[in-house]
């Protein structure tokens, strides 16, 4: 939301409606200018913020401007700049906010709503009252540009897709679209709340369960990478509908295993997921039911996991580190339908009791607990020392092979 590269009116004070604006602002088609003039490109009504204006004054889509009226719910009112001065904010700050929630410059396009005016007031007053820094404002609105670009795409095709049969032979998914989407908005968007505040709980709790502030954002946790084995050969061989249908079938898969054994899925590369879990035990059982749960499904290809335990830093939802780049490494060098884990890991398992250091080790404690008349430990997970390897831009690591101990395994096949 910008006037151009030329007149970014950095620095700007916003005027009184009516007014110009003052001495160092420069305007919105060029310095000293209040408003383009309306003979100039991009100062009509035609412009979208996802798109940018048509500068060339073509006329748009009316189902698409029925469309964005009825899902932004407010007409078209405002310029950039009459928004930024509405809102009471400098043209710089509004430029910042609109291009890190992934929107395009539009110009002097006529294209904001009420709503895009209080969205900036909201975050300005933020800034404000000092509950965030500038940077932090413009980072809040870059992570819920992201996360919600991607949520919105994939709802507008899969609904189009699947919910558009014509309820008249003749009819075309142009005309069935603004009624589906009158019917979902309300619900969807109640239902996008009520996530958002549920995830929102479940963060918080683990944030406030840190032992320090340090800990709040460089933390310890257990980091996977799930790799579908051969995925760029089968890119080769597969219709491309058929290549979408498996690649969404895995990262279902993978997501509701991670979900439900307690972890967090990080994000998905179409033939790789990443997760994390605070519990090394949580980690070693999702990365085995993955493989379990692959394996038994003829149309998937073959697995490989690897884990890492460490510090880990956290930025908008990601997390970075070596922890997470070994975690990728031992990926690559996994055997097919196998997980390896790093020496951190399988020390967090031993100390937690869910693996014994080897299997000398678990024989003498059930002997031990047998002659004694008590109950032998119960160790989840197996452990077997790899051989060491060099890890590229990691040096030498020990990898360690992770299975279920015997018992465990016959207990829920």
């Amino acid at each position: 939301m910008t006037v151009d590269d030329s007149g970014s009116g950095t620095g700007a004070h916003p005027a009184p409606d009516g007014e110009p604006a003052r001495g160092d602002e420069a305007g919105p088609g060029e310095a000293g200018s209040e408003e383009p003039a309306p003979d100039r490109p991009g100062s009509g009504e035609a412009g979208t913020p996802e798109g940018g204006p048509d500068e060339a004054g073509a006329e748009e889509d009316p189902l698409a401007l029925r469309l964005e009226g009825l899902i932004l719910g407010a007409e078209r009112r405002y310029t950039p700049f009459q928004a930024a001065r509405s809102a009471g904010v400098s043209m710089e700050l509004a430029s910042r906010f609109w291009r890190a929630m992934g929107f395009a410059d539009i110009g002097q396009a006529k294209a904001l709503t009420e709503a895009d005016v209080l969205a900036l007031r909201r975050l300005a007053g933020l800034v404000e009252a000092g509950l965030l820094s500038e940077a932090m404002a413009v980072q809040v609105a870059r992570s819920t540009g992201q996360t919600t670009a991607r949520l919105a795409e994939w709802q507008i095709d899969s609904f189009l897709e699947d919910l558009t049969e014509p309820p008249e032979p003749g009819m075309t998914r142009t005309e069935v679209t603004y009624p589906l989407v009158e019917l979902l908005l309300p619900e969807l968007e109640e239902f996008l709340v009520y996530v958002w505040r549920r995830q929102l709980a479940a963060a918080t709790g683990r944030v406030i369960q840190a032992t320090d502030d340090e800990e709040m954002v460089d933390r310890r946790l257990a980091v996977g990478f799930a790799d579908l084995v051969g995925f760029t050969r089968l890119t080769r061989r597969m219709e491309e509908e058929e290549l979408g249908e498996l690649v969404e079938a895995f990262e279902t898969t993978a997501a509701d295993l991670v979900a439900a054994n307690g972890g967090r899925l990080i994000k998905t590369l179409g033939d790789e997921v990443l997760y994390a879990a605070d519990d090394a035990g949580v980690a070693a059982e999702t990365a085995l039911r993955l493989i379990e749960t692959m394996a038994n499904d003829e149309t998937m290809p073959e697995l490989r996991v690897g884990i890492a335990f460490g510090t880990v830093t956290t930025r908008m939802g990601d997390v970075f580190g070596t922890t997470v780049n070994l975690a990728s490494r031992l990926t690559s060098i996994a055997p097919k339908d196998a997980v390896l884990v790093d020496q951190a890991f399988a020390e967090e398992l031993i100390r937690s009791g869910e693996a014994p250091a080897s299997e000398a080790e678990a024989a003498e404690a059930a002997a031990t607990a047998e002659k004694e008349g008590e109950e032998p430990p119960v160790y989840r997970f197996a452990l077997q020392p790899m051989w060491q390897r060099p890890v590229r831009g990691l040096g030498v690591v020990e990898p360690w092979l992770l299975t279920r101990r015997p018992t465990e395994a016959q207990d829920t096949v």
